[in-house]
């Protein structure tokens, strides 16, 4: 197998284990949303000769932790244990991979959870911002559901179903194992092999995600949510992608105006208005190009105010960059905090595995610290008029319509549509 990455560390007699494949929720069919994570989380709950019980004894008497999990582009099954019982927990990973029973009585229990976890996130204010901004930036686009799925969509998924996506999509083909710890090249390969001895061959699937459209004018998606003293504000737009020639020119940039506790945003919201505990921006990137945000939560009382000097620090940034001086400060807080993302063996194969799941370029991690220092104050302010757009953009908020409503439509200048939903709508 030519796809394993391995970061040998002889620290501890340690041994982590990442199975990813290359697929996840973008491949949900309409109207089965959710069907990505099922099908990882369903791996668990009964393989081989195993139930769900039996699996959860074995992992415990092994002293292992083996999760399962789904996310827009990768459906990943992980374990770590200790050295002497690595064998067995290979053999029982392998069995979970290849052999997963999908018992329908197993799969109900599950979805009734997977339905209870729905409902218990309506009580994070900053998950339905989230929510409600993503729906509204990547309206009728894959990167617009939930990975979860619906209420409705998981009440209609079957075991058949389940079992055809695996089938199709966790495959030898779509496989990279990533070994770190107390492993060697050799033995990561050989741990790769076992895993996936049993699955079908399978081709690579294309990833079927279009390129985001994004939106034009200003849009105010409002979250109605009872007695809200407090609420939560994300303002943003489509941002960057890994393959753009000014993708690390924009993240400095980023890094400068909400990236870090000196950042603009920070120093303005907090330190000197106290409007918000925290204030940040992000710049993130997936397979397609990914959005651009900026979070605060403010008090009832100051909402208006903060979105208002949000969108102004937004527009002034963009008019007229960042300064030399900010530039040097970020690239050198940079360099210094970049030990912490490589100190271990795992974080290190992680961007190995990072890089290959997402598509980024050969080297985007290996060459990060050189690509940092070779941003200019020109090239990080051309990035950033080129990529943000402050006249198109989406304001995401959870609050009481009653208290703050008609001040925060007023913050927003040239405010092209306002959209007030139900804090529970699916």
């Amino acid at each position: 197998m030519n796809r394993v990455l391995c970061e040998t560390s002889r620290d501890l007699p340690i041994v982590s284990v990442v199975v990813s494949f290359k697929t996840g929720s973008v491949f949900d069919p309409v109207g089965r949303e959710g069907l990505a994570r099922t099908t990882a989380r369903m791996l668990r709950r009964g393989a081989g000769a195993l139930d769900a019980e039996a699996i959860d004894d074995r992992v415990d008497s092994l002293g292992a932790d083996i999760g399962a999990d789904a996310s827009p582009n990768a459906t990943t099954l992980s374990f770590e244990v200790i050295r002497r019982n690595l064998d067995p927990v290979v053999d029982l990973t392998a069995d979970i991979l290849a052999r997963p029973r999908f018992e329908a009585d197993e799969l109900a229990k599950y979805l009734r959870e997977a339905q209870a976890e729905i409902v218990e996130s309506r009580d994070s204010d900053r998950t339905l911002a989230s929510r409600a901004f993503r729906r509204t930036l990547f309206a009728g686009h894959p990167y617009g559901r939930r990975v979860a799925g619906s209420l409705d969509a998981l009440a209609a998924t079957t075991s058949e179903e389940v079992a055809r996506f695996h089938g199709a999509h966790l495959t030898k083909a779509n496989a990279l194992v990533a070994v770190s710890g107390d492993a060697t090249e050799e033995e990561a390969q050989s741990i790769a092999e076992r895993l996936i001895a049993g699955l079908p061959d399978g081709s690579s699937t294309v990833d079927p995600t279009p390129e985001p459209a994004g939106v034009t004018g200003r849009h105010l998606v409002f979250v109605e949510k009872a007695d809200r003293t407090q609420t939560q504000l994300v303002i943003g737009a489509l941002g960057s992608y890994a393959h753009d020639a000014d993708h690390v020119a924009l993240l400095v940039a980023n890094h400068v105006f909400g990236g870090s506790f000196t950042s603009r945003l920070m120093q303005e919201v907090r330190a000197k208005r106290g409007w918000s505990y925290g204030a940040s921006s992000r710049a993130g990137f997936d397979r397609r190009r990914e959005a651009f945000t900026m979070w605060a939560a403010p008090a009832a009382t100051d909402a208006a105010a903060c979105l208002a000097l949000e969108l102004e620090l937004l527009e002034t940034w963009v008019k007229t960059g960042i300064t030399e001086d900010e530039l040097v400060a970020t690239q050198n807080n940079i360099r210094r905090s970049h030990a912490f993302e490589v100190d271990t063996a795992r974080k290190r194969v992680h961007q190995k595995l990072e890089e290959a799941l997402f598509e980024l370029p050969d080297g985007y991690h290996a060459r990060w610290l050189d690509s940092v220092a070779a941003v200019t104050v020109a090239s990080a302010n051309e990035a950033v008029q080129r990529r943000i757009r402050p006249e198109n953009l989406v304001v995401g908020m959870v609050a009481t319509w009653d208290d703050v409503g008609k001040s925060v439509q007023d913050a927003i200048a040239n405010l092209a549509t306002t959209k007030v939903d139900p804090f529970d709508l699916e």
